[in-house]
């Protein structure tokens, strides 16, 4: 009797196991059938969910073909005759990175060892062959979701498979050959994609791509950053890792461009001064001055620092400085304005005699005056050089009569 039921038990887990290589069979099947690719996509779901066929490779390989298959045929209409209306460029970029996706997940498969210890691959060739025969594809199918705006995963995803594929073993000769200008636009690409989709994570991955393979786009070191003070700013747990993304991106930028923009060498000296880490900071920007004695925006830095080190007399005398060139930026002159005004309040308030605040007018309020008017000719709409300005008038009006 046991052995009956050994027997019954056996029979009824082959007959499972060979009713899921059936539904991969199925599939297997469609292949072609632009019109029932909806209903192999959901034998192979069905197939890679079940644990007789999850861990075969022919499941995936399946899947990945069916995919490919259809991409191919849609791709040689398209050659024939580009105006075809049958042509859905937005099903051929889902197809591709489907296809892809499957056979990602094929591939290791077919290298696991038989019982013996052996490997013997079966489908490999014809899955590297289709990723390096479609490499170019993959970046213009990246372009056909972005347009769409499938943001993410789509178009992330397609131009990160694009960027990432010359870094794979498998990856053809003239793959590896792509120059690193246009991978670097694929990962940047990536990046847009995943930061118009709000994944400033993956995001920011993909410029940490872009620059860790010296990306000579300044945009992509500005938009990683963007994403580390975007996570930071929502999620205060990251902050320790924020600050050494961003002094790594800051850095690297700053080594990179200089000080053109400024925002690397702004981020550096912001993140010394977060870690008390001041004299540091005073010695990148008075380094940097050696080599560029006249760039306002330095001096104002320099300002900046001393400010936060309590140096009132040397952040004011920087400040200073930086406003006495003809073509300083707004926001140092709006900085340096609200440092003459911040020591001068605090000065007023702390005399009564009448000569010397006759003198606070003239060494604070009359230049910070002076250089609001310069800003309020570069940009006239702020709110906050407004405030500024108010404050500075009532002062002068009310104090110094």
């Amino acid at each position: 009797m046991k052995r009956i039921l050994t027997l019954a038990l056996c029979a009824t887990v082959a007959g499972g196991m060979f009713a899921q290589k059936a539904v991969v069979d199925q599939a297997a099947k469609l292949k072609g059938k632009a019109d029932k690719i909806a209903e192999a996509r959901s034998l192979i779901e069905q197939a890679s969910k079940n644990p007789e066929t999850a861990n075969d490779v022919r499941t995936y390989y399946v899947g990945g073909k069916n995919e490919f298959d259809l991409y191919d045929n849609a791709r040689t209409k398209q050659m024939i005759n580009p105006q075809d209306k049958s042509i859905d460029p937005m099903a051929m970029a889902e197809q591709l990175i489907n296809g892809y996706n499957m056979y990602v997940r094929a591939l290791p498969l077919d290298s696991v060892p038989d019982e013996k210890g052996k490997i013997k691959t079966k489908h490999s060739k014809e899955i590297i062959a289709a990723f390096n025969n479609h490499f170019n594809d993959f970046f213009n199918a990246g372009g056909t979701f972005y347009n769409a705006k499938k943001f993410y995963p789509e178009a992330y995803q397609a131009f990160m498979i694009y960027g990432m594929m010359p870094q794979q073993p498998y990856a053809a000769k003239v793959v590896k050959e792509v120059p690193d200008s246009v991978i670097n636009t694929a990962f940047f690409n990536a990046g847009l994609s995943a930061y118009a989709g709000n994944a400033l994570p993956e995001a920011a991955n993909a410029f940490k791509q872009g620059r860790l393979n010296n990306s000579d786009n300044p945009q992509n070191y500005i938009y990683e950053l963007a994403c580390w003070q975007y996570m930071v700013n929502n999620d205060s747990t990251i902050e320790n890792q924020a600050k050494k993304e961003i002094e790594e991106i800051a850095l690297a930028g700053f080594k990179k461009f200089g000080t053109e923009p400024m925002i690397f060498v702004n981020n550096i000296v912001n993140s010394y001064i977060l870690e008390n880490r001041a004299q540091e900071a005073l010695n990148l920007v008075e380094g940097q001055l050696k080599n560029e004695p006249e760039n306002a925006a330095l001096y104002g830095l320099l300002g900046y620092i001393y400010d936060r080190m309590d140096n009132d007399e040397q952040s004011i005398a920087n400040y200073m400085k930086a406003a006495s060139f003809a073509n300083t930026d707004y926001e140092t002159l709006k900085n340096a304005a609200k440092k003459l005004l911040k020591t001068g309040t605090e000065k007023l308030n702390a005399t009564e005699d009448r000569a010397a605040r006759q003198a606070l007018k003239d060494q604070y309020f009359v230049p910070a005056k002076e250089i609001t008017d310069r800003a309020k000719q570069i940009k006239a709409d702020d709110s906050d050089l407004n405030y500024i300005i108010d404050n500075i008038d009532y002062a002068i009006t009310t104090y110094f009569k």
